[in-house]
């Protein structure tokens, strides 16, 4: 796995964990500026590099999109995403969160 496939994976998972914590949903906006400040390494995360993340996220059903008032993108964590954040299943392209104790 190249360093640049691992940072991703680890992103993706940083990404689904995020929409956790904050209830399940976020704008595009806020996952972006989260992302952006406390995920390290950032270089490199372009919003085009987190649309890219989310399309994939959302193509295997661990996000779902909605649009408020046709303007803002919100991202939704799945059932699915949850199981992924929980670690209670694996998806190849997203870092297998650590168990706590």
């Amino acid at each position: 796995m190249s360093f640049k496939d691992f940072v991703t994976d680890h992103r993706r998972l940083f990404i689904l964990q995020l929409l956790n914590e904050v209830g399940g949903e976020a704008s595009e906006g806020i996952v972006y500026d989260v992302c952006r400040r406390h995920f390290v390494p950032n270089r490199g995360l372009t919003r085009d590099a987190l649309h890219d993340d989310l399309e994939w996220l959302r193509e295997r059903h661990l996000v779902a999109f909605d649009w408020l008032d046709d303007t803002v993108l919100v991202v939704k964590l799945t059932e699915r995403g949850g199981y992924v954040v929980s670690g209670d299943i694996e998806v190849d392209g997203v870092t297998r969160p650590r168990r706590n104790g």
